[in-house]
């Protein structure tokens, strides 16, 4: 069964929560199936390296679960406005896949938490958006005909699904930030079938 893939970084636990519900949208889609991957930690240490397979949660991601899939959600808490180290050191080593065209014409999208309500989310949604240009990847965003868009007190944007997880990282989802990731994930496995349907991507 084709397979989108859902990929984050999460420290605290609130990015893993919307993967789960970004997935949970995926698989409304008929047909369509969501791969749960997360990337390890980067060490201060250059030689401390992380076991090959986590304590817990998803499994560490590789580069073959970005050429198998047919779709990219891809998650980061904020750090200054920015993706996690952690997540980019897993899309600076993509390369490979950029010198094929793996990635070309699948379409995208990302979300974000954060701990302050204006704490970078959009720009996060952005910075991680970047590279996933350069792969030539379609990015796909919230449509304002949502409903929660509109009237969400807490997360949010058009550029990506966002949460506002609150100073200790423990404000769970409120429903319109899951009704945002289950529609997102909708949305991009809907388009995802579309562009395999149509030969337009390769897996």
């Amino acid at each position: 069964m084709p397979e989108v893939l859902v990929l984050y970084y999460s420290r605290h636990g609130a990015t893993a929560q919307m993967a789960r519900q970004i997935a949970r949208g995926i698989e409304q889609v008929d047909g369509i199936q969501a791969r749960l991957r997360s990337v390890a930690p980067v060490s201060a240490e250059c030689e401390t390296i992380s076991p090959a397979v986590p304590d817990e949660g998803a499994p560490y991601a590789q580069r073959e679960d970005l050429q198998q899939c047919i779709g990219l959600a891809m998650g980061s808490p904020t750090r200054f406005g920015n993706m996690a180290a952690d997540l980019k050191y897993f899309i600076d080593s993509t390369s490979p896949l950029w010198l094929s065209g793996a990635l070309i014409n699948k379409p995208a999208t990302v979300f974000t938490s954060t701990a302050s309500l204006h704490g970078g989310q959009e720009s996060t949604c952005l910075s991680m958006m970047l590279p996933l240009f350069h792969h030539g990847m379609t990015l796909i965003g919230v449509p304002y005909s949502e409903p929660a868009l509109m009237k969400t007190q807490t997360g949010g944007t058009p550029y990506g699904v966002s949460h506002f997880a609150g100073i200790d990282s423990d404000r769970p989802l409120s429903d319109d930030e899951i009704n945002m990731c289950q529609t997102i994930g909708q949305r991009l496995a809907t388009h995802a079938r579309v562009m395999l349907e149509q030969g337009l991507i390769k897996i």
